[in-house]
């Protein structure tokens, strides 16, 4: 049988409730819409991790970053990514999905935000993809080139130029043309593979929700919202409905799995700038649903039965568990894998929900489970503050005991809330309740067993320092935009959350 073709669609910030489909009210996202009503929609879809960087290398490697290496010891419980001045990356030792895909055949390619360090070993061109248009890092900036240097584009393994400077964001007015060229690298892949007769793996990553949010001037200023972040939604959809219709009209739409979600919940720290995330509590940096529950959208017409709602726990690891059975490739067995195949639920809807646990890290620590509806914090912490009913990472909502400023540990006995009946973690369960009772008894021991087994990483995000920023990367001398390196001076980053 012919190996389907893999497209993995992941925003950048964007919140459960950013899509029509789980109710928002602005309607703005035809596209994903249809592509859910064409295939299954996940309501309990889940990210690794509340941040950025941690979820993409949970995707690539099918493993909890706590396994994978992408966290800081720093200090506990914090929340690392990788800025410019990140010394690490993601190691050698994780095998990446593009590197599997390949002995099968596959020519890949990734478009967007890559974000697993951005020195020469860990960029996607030595790690496995074949091509790669966008940047290591987040479109940050501008920067005055001295103190901290605009973050380079790249095309395949050298920079094309530079954001702001060579490819234009207007943070003001939140216009930028990037999204556009996005879709065309897209077309102008897929198009090139299928020419060529191979099954294909896209892995396409616009950031343009990430603040600063950005549309391009055929979108600027059309969302209801009356927000860049609106806009920039409205014309991430358009770029979804663009991909898939050319799936259609080159026939190849019944040979091709696609997988549409994000890589946190929305940054409500950005208040009303930010994206939706539904009845959840708070939003990125934290591991309330708000954090860490994403939309997911699967799609492959004549394989994926059209209009199912599933409640099958999904996490973002799944992904690589599943993308890898489609493409008929064994992972190597040597290490636990926290990605499960979800192709028997996709593809029968009749079939049982798979049992598995979600598991919601913050750096170090493990801060809860998910187990069928019950969720239980083991530790409780939103972020640093002062005034007991303000948060910024949850502007507008505060639970007593649950949204806190210090970091609580509950291990003795954890936080309980049943999600199914209380997504929005308000009412937690009597802990002498019958109802507890019953549900730590199943859930205990499944934490005992995860951690009595679980094997950390070496921590890759502990070590800053401003000479690895992007001063003079591969192609800046034939742009003649390469700038001194200063010296080298590596410190412990500080995380503040």
């Amino acid at each position: 049988a012919r190996k389907p073709n893999i497209i993995i669609m992941l925003m950048d910030d964007m919140g459960w409730g950013d899509i029509g489909i789980n109710g928002n009210w602005a309607k703005e996202t035809p596209n994903i819409d249809q592509m859910a009503a064409e295939g299954t929609l996940f309501m309990d879809f889940y990210t690794a991790n509340p941040l950025c960087s941690p979820s993409r290398a949970a995707l690539m490697t099918g493993r909890l970053p706590i396994r994978n290496g992408f966290y800081s010891d720093n200090a506990h419980a914090r929340n690392a990514y990788t800025p410019q001045t990140i010394v690490g990356g993601i190691h050698k030792s994780e095998v990446l999905l593009p590197e599997l895909l390949k002995g099968a055949g596959y020519r890949s390619k990734i478009i967007g935000k890559w974000h697993l360090g951005h020195r020469q070993e860990f960029m996607p061109y030595n790690r496995g993809f074949d091509e790669f248009f966008g940047s290591g890092n987040c479109h940050f900036g501008p920067f005055d080139d001295v103190k901290t240097p605009n973050i380079p584009v790249y095309k395949n393994d050298k920079m094309v130029g530079r954001y702001y400077t060579n490819f234009t964001i207007e943070k003001q007015q939140g216009i930028s043309n990037l999204t556009q060229i996005f879709i065309a690298e897209a077309m102008d892949f897929i198009k090139k593979e299928h020419e060529a007769g191979n099954p294909f793996f896209l892995y396409w990553t616009p950031d343009a929700t990430h603040g600063p949010a950005y549309a391009s001037t055929a979108f600027h200023g059309r969302s209801i919202r009356g927000t860049p972040y609106g806009d920039a939604v409205m014309e991430l959809d358009h770029g979804v409905g663009v991909i898939l219709n050319l799936l259609k009209s080159l026939d190849i739409h019944r040979d091709t799995f696609v997988f549409f979600t994000s890589d946190n919940g929305a940054a409500t720290y950005r208040n009303a700038f930010a994206g939706n995330n539904g009845p959840f509590l708070c939003g990125k940096e934290t591991t309330y649903e708000g954090g860490m529950r994403e939309p997911g959208v699967a799609w492959w017409p004549g394989t994926i039965p059209s209009g199912v709602v599933t409640h099958q726990l999904g996490t973002i690891m799944d992904l690589f568990t599943t993308s890898l059975v489609l493409a008929g490739v064994k992972h190597p067995t040597d290490r636990i894998y926290d990605g499960i195949d979800l192709s028997p639920v996709l593809m029968d809807p009749g079939h049982d929900v798979i049992d598995r646990p979600v598991w919601y890290y913050r750096g170090n620590e493990l801060m809860a489970v998910r187990v069928g509806s019950y969720k239980a914090h083991y530790w409780l912490w939103t972020e640093f503050g002062k005034d007991p009913l303000k948060f910024t990472f949850c502007p507008g909502q505060y639970v007593q005991n649950v949204t806190v400023h210090d970091q609580f540990n509950h291990t003795d006995q954890p936080v309980l809330f049943n999600i199914g009946r209380d997504p929005g973690e308000k009412y937690p369960i009597g802990p002498k309740s019958a109802e507890y009772k019953t549900a730590m008894k199943i859930i205990s021991p499944i934490v005992a067993d995860h951690r009595a087994k679980l094997v950390k990483g070496k921590p890759s995000l502990n070590y800053c320092d401003n000479a690895v920023q992007n001063w003079a990367p591969p192609g800046c001398e034939e742009l003649g935009y390469c700038l001194p390196i200063p010296k080298s001076n590596p410190k412990l980053c500080y995380w503040d959350h």
